[in-house]
C-alpha cells in the first residue's frame, strides 16, 4: 500500500521517489536487523547514520541546516514507510519531532549546531516531558530549572523516555525560577555527553516496541548554559509545546496507517494459505467479511490522514483535527491487530508472527502523544456544547 490517496493534493513525484527508496532501505536494512534490535532494546548507530545517508531524516529540513528543503509531506512519508515495513521500533519520530522543535523556535546558532547532527544520523534526540504522577498532564510538571550566572542548574526527573539511554541531546521542559504557575514552562536542550548531575536508568522492558530503548531519567544539579533555552526568554515551553504537539499527533496517526497496512498485508497473505475445514481461511466468508471491514476502515482513515497532511503543509492544521488523527489513527490500528491476530489463530499469539509484533506494538499508540481520552478532550473544545 501506500500513503497518498491518487487525488491527494499534496502528493509529488519526489514524495512517490522518497517513499521508495525509504522502502527499499527498511527491506535491506532495517527489517533483517530488527530481531537483535529488540533483543539488544536499541537501534544501532550505525543504523541511523544509514538513514541519514539515504536522506530519510531531512525531507523537511532547510539545505541550509543539511536537509532536502521539503515541507511537512516528505517526513509523513518516511513515517508511514517505516511503519508499513513492521518495523516501529525504530522510532525516528522522536527525532523527528526535536528536529522541529529547534526548526520552529531555535536561533540561527542553533540550529546551526544541532540540527545538521540529527538530520546526518550522527545525534540521537529524544524530548523528556512527562514526569512520574504527571502522566500526559503538561501543566503539573516539577522539574525546575534555577539560573546561576552564564548557566541553568536542572533538578528532577523524567520518565518514560524514548532514546534515553542513547540520546546525546534532550529536550526538556522545566519550571524555571521559583514560578508556580501550570503554564509557566520552559525547554532547554541538554547535550548529554558527560554531563554531571545526569542519571539514566536501566532501560525499561516493555509490552512494544522493544527495539527502542526507554527510561527514566533524573537530573541532580545538571548545568544547562543559558544560551540552550529555546525560545526568546523562559516561560514560553508551553505555547511551544501547543505548537507542536499537532503535528506529533498526526504523525502518530500517519504511523498507525502504515501499521494497519502491513498488518493487513500479512493477514491477507496468511489466510489465502491457511486451510481449515478442508478449505482456505480466505474462503470462509467470516475472514472475507472481517477484511472487508478492516479495509474500508483503512481507507477511510487513508482519506483523513491525506486532508491532514494537506492541512500541515499549509500550515492550517488545528488541534482538534490532530486529535482526531492520532485518536481514530491509533484505535483503528488497535482493532485491526486485535482482528488480524484472531484470523491467525494460535500462530497469531507466537512472537515469531508478525501480527503478534504489532499487536503489542500498537497498544502504546493509544497513550503517548497524549493519551487518546485527552484527545477526546481535544476535540470537544471544538465542539459548541
Amino acid at each position: 500500500m501506500k500513503l497518498f490517496t491518487d487525488t491527494a493534493s499534496w502528493k509529488t513525484d519526489e514524495h512517490g521517489l522518497i517513499a521508495e527508496t525509504a522502502r527499499k532501505f527498511f527491506a535491506d536494512t532495517l527489517t533483517p536487523e530488527m530481531p537483535r534490535y529488540i533483543k539488544q532494546g536499541f537501534i544501532d548507530r550505525e543504523f541511523w547514520q544509514q538513514a541519514g545517508a539515504q536522506g530519510l531524516m531531512g525531507g523537511s529540513v532547510p539545505v541550509a541546516y543539511g536537509g532536502a528543503g521539503g515541507d511537512m509531506s516528505f517526513d509523513a512519508t518516511v513515517l508511514y514507510e517505516i511503519a508499513a515495513s513492521g518495523n516501529a521500533s525504530w522510532t525516528y519520530i522522536v527525532q523527528g519531532i526535536v528536529i522541529h522543535y529547534i526548526l520552529a523556535f531555535g536561533t540561527k546558532a542553533q540550529k546551526q549546531r544541532w540540527i545538521p547532527g540529527l538530520v546526518s544520523g550522527d545525534a540521537v534526540a529524544a524530548i523528556a516531558m512527562t514526569e512520574p504522577g504527571c502522566g500526559s498532564d503538561l501543566q503539573s510538571i516539577r522539574s525546575r530549572l534555577t539560573r546561576q550566572g552564564d548557566h541553568y542548574v536542572l533538578n528532577g526527573s523524567k520518565t518514560f523516555i524514548t532514546h534515553g539511554t542513547t540520546a546525546d541531546l534532550v529536550i526538556v521542559a522545566a519550571k524555571a525560577g521559583n514560578s508556580e504557575r501550570s503554564k509557566d514552562i520552559s525547554l532547554v536542550m541538554l547535550e548529554t555527553g558527560d554531563a554531571p548531575g545526569l542519571r539514566r536508568s536501566e532501560r525499561f522492558e516493555k509490552l512494544g516496541l522493544m527495539g527502542s530503548d526507554t527510561c527514566e531519567l533524573f537530573f541532580d544539579d545538571v548545568p544547562i548554559p543559558v544560551e540552550n533555552l529555546l525560545g526568546e526568554r523562559e516561560g514560553l515551553g508551553f505555547y511551544q509545546l501547543m505548537q507542536q504537539l499537532p503535528w506529533e499527533r498526526l504523525a502518530l496517526g500517519v504511523g498507525a496507517l502504515g501499521a494497519i497496512d502491513f498488518t493487513l498485508e500479512e493477514t491477507i497473505a496468511y489466510v489465502r494459505e491457511r486451510k481449515a475445514f478442508g478449505q482456505r481461511l480466505m474462503d470462509l466468508q467470516n475472514t472475507r467479511f472481517k477484511l472487508a471491514e478492516l479495509k474500508t476502515k483503512a481507507e477511510m482513515l487513508r482519506a483523513f490522514i491525506n486532508d491532514c497532511i494537506a492541512r500541515a503543509d499549509l500550515g492550517t492544521l488545528d488541534s482538534a483535527a490532530a486529535s482526531m488523527a492520532k485518536y481514530w489513527g491509533t484505535e483503528t490500528q488497535n482493532l485491526v491487530a486485535h482482528e488480524c491476530l484472531q484470523l491467525h489463530g494460535g500462530y497469531g499469539y507466537m512472537m515469531e508472527t508478525p501480527v503478534a509484533r504489532q499487536y503489542a506494538d500498537a497498544r502504546v499508540q493509544m497513550i503517548y502523544g497524549g493519551a487518546n481520552e485527552v484527545m477526546k478532550e481535544l476535540i470537544c473544545k471544538s465542539i459548541d456544547l
